[in-house]
């Protein structure tokens, strides 16, 4: 059997008695592909030295081995910190007017590239599939490929692929566009974002359509499809049945009394919407002042990126705004928003989800939205709650039996809170279940099948077989 090498920014290895270290949702789905696989997987170990090692260090554990690089405080600023996150980040989730280009970080995202592959190159086995994951590295095939390597390469893009014009405000668009292409297999996570990327390659890089897909670049095949990407349905709902014995979880709901409760789960990042959400909540409360006291918002959003000073003035600013509406609107007795910053473990979450009457998904874009996939699933069979969710999530195309809002709209968004809590059992029925059973049969097992399903048939059907080694490689 084919050996299966995963290539992320950050590599989640576990610890010696098999207790993983999360490295956010992305763990959950590499955990899944490895169980039909053995394996490597490649990337940064969150690790800044003065001096990292050229060579990775490795750590096997069990079926799986881990392959790990320390990065300068320079590769992380310019790499990581600067390029990845000041100018790709924004670009990809429409925000133009954040972007930060500079020439030595868009060196540096090439250098750390470079590095990786030169690194990965040495462990790579002729048989290998190589599968690399989101926008940190996507001239990571194109270095591989310069190394020798034709091994199938496939890469999956966690987050929006935004339309031409925003795109190409990139100025490194085009050098990026050609080096996608040396991927055999791209994978999105909408047919809308499939479609900003053809059409991007064919006015920009020539590339002629083959159909079912697949495009040719200069001589070269790639295939752009959607493979929408699910969670664990089976292990969250279990933590979300068994969640009523978790202290924090009860705590909560005893502070709640009869209150019902809206919630909201995010990183803070200015993609998810968090402010304007808050402002929909006051508007919710100013128009339906029969709710103060009956309905509390729980929102919580661990911090994330805080040395990138646009996230900086994110926290300050949604402080404020916290704020600005417990002073307006609360009282002694009741206190309209919670707002809390640390991460909580996925048992706390799923038992919130399932107390929560209404959950509120509103990112301002977003590639897929895990968080609304959790909701639905979280919930009772018996009694389910509603979930508000924006028409610019990914999830949207995979849950339209949700209230879908305009974020953008705050009174549009207050009136589906209002619509939410009233709305009868039978209709909030008649919404879950559909949804729950297509997030049953598209989830994260089905996601990773898929995909490295049409990754071997690319081997098979279009490659043929292996013929570089590692060495060769070198």
């Amino acid at each position: 059997m084919a050996r299966l090498v995963i290539v992320s920014n950050r590599v989640a290895v576990p610890e010696e008695g098999g207790k993983a270290v999360a490295a956010g949702g992305l763990a959950v789905a590499v955990k899944e592909a490895f169980t039909a696989y053995e394996g490597l997987w490649f990337g940064w170990s969150g690790t800044i030295t003065d001096e990292p090692s050229e060579e990775p260090t490795l750590i096997d554990r069990g079926r799986v081995q881990y392959a790990v690089v320390d990065l300068s405080p320079q590769d992380h600023l310019e790499y990581y910190a600067g390029f990845a996150n000041r100018a790709l980040w924004p670009i990809m989730h429409y925000r133009l007017g954040l972007g930060a280009f500079s020439r030595s970080d868009y060196a540096g995202y090439s250098r750390v590239n470079r590095t990786f592959a030169r690194a990965l190159a040495k462990l790579v086995e002729p048989d290998d599939i190589i599968w690399v994951h989101d926008y940190h590295l996507l001239p990571l095939a194109a270095e591989l490929r310069g190394l020798g390597l034709d091994n199938p390469i496939g890469y999956f893009h966690h987050i929006p692929w935004p339309a031409a014009d925003v795109f190409n405000s990139l100025p490194a668009s085009t050098e990026l566009l050609r080096a996608i292409v040396d991927y055999d297999l791209i994978g999105l996570q909408t047919e809308a974002d499939v479609q900003n990327l053809q059409r991007n390659l064919v006015d920009t890089q020539r590339a002629i359509p083959l159909g079912g897909g697949s495009l040719m670049v200069d001589g070269r095949r790639t295939r752009i499809r959607a493979f929408p990407i699910g969670i664990d349905v089976a292990g969250f709902k279990e933590a979300a049945e068994k969640a009523g014995a978790n202290k924090v979880v009860r705590e909560t709901m005893a502070g709640l009394r009869t209150r019902k409760l809206l919630i909201g789960v995010d990183r803070l990042d200015y993609s998810k919407g968090v402010p304007e959400r808050m402002e929909a909540v006051e508007s919710f409360f100013a128009s339906n002042p029969d709710q103060r006291g009956n309905v509390t918002y729980i929102q919580i959003t661990p911090k994330s990126r805080s040395e990138v000073p646009e996230y900086e003035q994110l926290a300050r600013d949604v402080n404020e705004k916290v704020g600005e509406i417990n002073g307006s609107l609360g009282d002694p007795a009741w206190t309209p928003i919670q707002y809390i910053t640390k991460a909580y473990p996925r048992p706390v979450l799923a038992g919130l989800y399932r107390a929560a009457r209404v959950g509120l998904v509103t990112p301002m874009r977003d590639g897929m939205n895990l968080v609304a996939k959790e909701y639905v699933v979280a919930q009772s069979e018996d009694d389910p709650g509603v979930l508000v969710l924006s028409k610019f999530a990914g999830a949207a195309r995979q849950l339209p039996e949700a209230l879908l809002i305009n974020p953008y709209d705050k009174f549009e968004v207050a009136e589906a809170i209002r619509a939410a809590l009233y709305m009868p059992k039978a209709e909030r029925l008649a919404r879950w279940k559909p949804m729950v059973e297509r997030m049953t049969r598209e989830d994260v097992d089905w996601w990773a099948r898929n995909f490295l399903a049409e990754l071997e048939n690319f081997r098979t059907v279009e490659h043929g077989p292996p013929t570089t080694t590692a060495a060769a490689a070198e």
